[in-house]
């Protein structure tokens, strides 16, 4: 059977309501829910943890969690039971080049860089679903990512965009999600140069638009006053990079700066301030000395919770403490992981290290689901009627060690996590009666 395409808001009401979710079904047996049964639920939501809770999804959603009843019909082979076992939603990385890089050292394989990249680049054209490096990531419960462009030698470095990990074509769920900048120290040059580009830029900009729109103004009046004159309107149309400017600016899309210097995240939260920007701190290694500031102006960061050496003289303070130091002062964090992009799966083992070093074990989940979604927004991050199924089901305490993922779903699809790792493990263990390093 197939549940009735009630919109999920009515859904919702029927289940609050106490009415079975067997009074929903109706139609053929084709495209049959999935229910998966008996689970240690964490929502990410107002609702917390659910023990021996259901989750049903369908078409991509979930439809239902803990109705009174299964939707009558449903297949065996349509429902799981989880015996117990932890669902989280699935967790979401960001500020890396997955598939977009496959190895650092193979120039032809790199495609995150051009040297004259600026901000109308969307690295998003060269994205690899089938990247060897993404069933790999898959292994560390990892759904989604936010890919950032390496850019050229503009502070701008390109269009940020939204992936899934389901391995598809189409799995490319957001392009040009926000303008990815890269301000700071530098070998050669002042960074007061690269900040005072970054705040021209926008300063510029705005005073065209106003421009623009007093001289608008000034031409419809003049049409309303005199009937008999027709409007040849000869505005020329914006360019590429005026439209990206005028999207910020409007606060349509965001500003994803890195920084490190805690002077640099004060400047950027004036900058903020003056063009009233939807702007996230990526990096951000000083960002526990001005958290009250960051919170004050309501800024996420977005910092990678290993970081705990003096790397430069811009990242004096760092510490294993800053994502605890930064949620508790009021401050949305999103956690992810730095270096190389064979290194994303290891995302839930940076939550962990922060739940040992201050941050709760829901705050760290938080980072990793719910607040990545909010800040780069994703439908996703959250166990919720009419949010994307993408679920993880572990073995165990997903920010233990030796938990592994049992079973992930993407959009409603099942995926799997073998990757070419595990084949060359195979291979290379596998008997037979070649000499070593040989197989048949």
């Amino acid at each position: 059977m197939k549940l009735l395409k009630t919109p999920l808001s009515r859904v919702a009401l029927f289940l609050s309501a106490g009415i079975s979710a067997a009074t929903l079904a109706i139609g053929s047996a084709s495209a049959q829910p999935l229910a998966i049964t008996h689970a240690k639920v964490h929502t990410v939501t107002g609702q917390g943890v659910l023990t021996d809770a259901t989750v049903i999804i369908e078409d991509g959603k979930i439809l239902a969690i803990n109705p009174q009843a299964l939707p009558a019909g449903l297949a065996a082979e349509r429902i799981i039971d989880a015996r117990g076992k932890t669902i989280t939603p699935g967790f979401i990385n960001s500020f890396n080049q997955l598939g977009l890089v496959e190895v650092s050292a193979v120039g032809e394989s790199q495609d995150s860089r051009e040297k004259k990249a600026d901000i109308t680049f969307d690295p998003s054209l060269a994205f690899n679903p089938r990247s060897s490096l993404i069933p790999y990531s898959r292994k560390g419960g990892i759904t989604r990512n936010l890919v950032a462009p390496g850019g050229g030698d503009s502070i701008f470095k390109g269009q940020a965009f939204a992936v899934d990990l389901s391995g598809e074509f189409d799995s490319v769920v957001k392009n040009a999600l926000g303008v990815y900048v890269v301000v700071g120290g530098k070998s050669k040059g002042s960074r007061a140069f690269d900040l005072q580009t970054l705040w021209h830029k926008l300063e510029d900009r705005q005073k065209a638009l106003a421009k623009e729109k007093t001289k608008q103004e000034a031409k419809e009046k003049a049409n309303k006053d005199d009937k008999s004159k027709k409007d040849n309107n000869g505005d020329k149309e914006p360019k590429r990079d005026e439209l990206i400017l005028d999207a910020l600016l409007a606060g349509e899309k965001p500003l994803f700066v890195k920084a490190n210097r805690a002077s640099d995240l004060l400047q950027l939260i004036k900058l903020k301030q003056a063009f009233k920007l939807d702007l996230v701190l990526v990096g951000a290694a000083d960002a526990a000395l001005v958290a009250k500031q960051l919170a004050a102006a309501e800024i996420p960061v977005v910092i990678n919770a290993l970081r705990n050496l003096p790397e430069s003289f811009d990242a004096m303070h760092t510490s294993l403490t800053s994502p605890a130091t930064l949620t508790a002062a009021g401050v949305k964090v999103v956690l992810n992981t730095s270096g190389d992009t064979h290194n994303l799966y290891q995302l839930r083992f940076t939550a962990g290290n922060a739940v040992a070093n201050g941050l709760s074990a829901t705050q760290a989940l938080a980072s990793i689901t719910a607040n990545a979604a909010d800040v780069f927004h994703l439908d996703a991050g959250r166990i919720a009627v009419g949010q994307a199924a993408d679920l993880v089901l572990w073995s165990g305490d997903p920010f233990e060690l030796s938990t592994r993922v049992e079973k992930m779903w993407i959009a409603g699809e099942e995926v799997g996590t073998s990757s070419r790792q595990d084949a060359l493990r195979e291979r290379y263990i596998s008997k037979s009666t070649l000499p070593k390093a040989y197989v048949k």
